[in-house]
């Protein structure tokens, strides 16, 4: 990073010296020593953590960081970094680069109360976060861009919702259910490109399901659990939406069992939180909170098997405060224990193997312990 630094300074020097004599310069070289190529190319293999830093060089650097270039092409050669984004406070925003042990405190959303105090869910797609919520009037979507650091309005859905299942592939992100504007229960689903920023409606669910779960799984589509129209019970079924075939298909008793507490099981109550899922390496992986318990899906036999506890001091209300969420290889949980003085945050980490958790605390932090949305993005 120093004789990036160094290299930069010298392309300035030069560029005051060529102005100086009345010449028009060349900035798009990057570091003229090695041309434009190869300097992308080392750009390509930085941290992204380091990408700040090297957008305040020039402006050369800068508005290679800013067009969202690098981002694409690290996605086709497949260099990925996954950090954490969560939301502990109304309206404020911290990343976690889970690697390099590295917070990151976003910009204040800028929104009116209604928004800051309605339920909110969100998603990461390519280079954005996505967070849902409804002004006074409407549905709205607000986009956080990680080229450029900053808060806009995202495009809008073509049937708006909230309370739906979500996941995200690469540049795409999946809508599925939800409610609309007016309480009704939806079936109908949504694709989103972030390339594009359009969001295109595909078929229909086989059922309509609010405060349900999503995630990608052999390269589908999945939505687990939720509550139906007229019946407040959960939805043990599953549905997997394939996206060549652009076709539905049930799974019936996927939904994983959660303990009332008495020894039998819960299936009712419309205060639990949606299922908390994660996908690792292909597995896919929930928390059954009341136990404090990690399951496994087991898709030859559609069980789900005990795997182990989660970190001692991670807390949640019926689910609620918890995030769970895959990152890359690993496993990350996101909370910590209830307190009167404002709580601490910790983000605990386990790669899956054959035995049971063994969770590492990568990093805690002083701020309210009750996480109100969380994603993780990959690029």
């Amino acid at each position: 990073m120093q004789s990036l630094h160094d290299l930069s300074l010298f392309e300035d020097e030069q560029l005051d010296n060529e102005n100086n004599s009345g010449d028009q310069s060349d900035t798009s070289s990057l570091i003229p020593q090695v041309g434009r190529d190869i300097s992308i190319n080392c750009l390509l293999r930085c941290s992204r953590s380091d990408y700040g830093f090297i957008a305040s060089l020039n402006q050369s650097f800068r508005s290679i960081i800013r067009s969202g270039e690098l981002y694409k092409l690290r996605r086709q050669m497949g260099i990925i970094e996954h950090w954490v984004y969560f939301s502990c406070n109304l309206l404020e925003w911290e990343a976690f680069d889970p690697i390099r042990l590295r917070w990151m405190h976003l910009p204040r959303m800028t929104s009116n109360e209604c928004f800051m105090w309605s339920d909110k869910e969100s998603l990461a797609v390519g280079t954005e976060l996505l967070v849902f919520g409804k002004e006074i009037m409407s549905h709205v979507i607000y986009k956080y861009s990680i080229a450029t650091n900053s808060w806009s309005l995202g495009s809008e859905m073509n049937e708006p919702r909230c309370l739906f299942a979500s996941a995200s592939l690469g540049e795409i992100a999946i809508v599925a259910g939800g409610c609309g504007p007016q309480g009704n229960i939806l079936s109908s689903v949504e694709v989103y490109n972030s390339d594009t920023g359009i969001w295109v409606t595909l078929p229909n669910m086989i059922k309509a399901r609010k405060m349900c779960s999503g995630a990608f799984i052999d390269g589908k589509f999945c939505v687990i659990g939720g509550i139906g129209p007229g019946n407040p019970n959960l939805l043990t079924c599953g549905e997997v939406y394939d996206l060549e075939t652009k076709t539905w298909r049930e799974i019936p008793d996927i939904f994983p069992a959660v303990s009332n507490g008495g020894g039998g099981f819960d299936s009712s109550s419309t205060s639990k939180a949606p299922p908390l899922l994660a996908v690792v390496k292909n597995e896919l992986y929930a928390v059954c909170h009341l136990e404090k318990e990690l399951r496994k899906y087991d898709k030859e036999w559609n069980l789900w098997v005990p795997v182990g506890l989660l970190p001692e001091r991670a807390a949640s209300m019926n689910g609620w405060g918890l995030a769970f969420r895959a990152c890359g290889d690993k496993l990350i949980v996101i909370g910590g224990p209830r307190s009167s003085g404002g709580g601490v945050i910790e983000v605990n980490s386990w790669i899956p193997d054959e035995g049971p958790p063994k969770w590492t605390l990568l990093a805690s932090k002083h701020m309210g312990s009750f996480v109100y949305n969380c994603a993780v993005m990959g690029c």
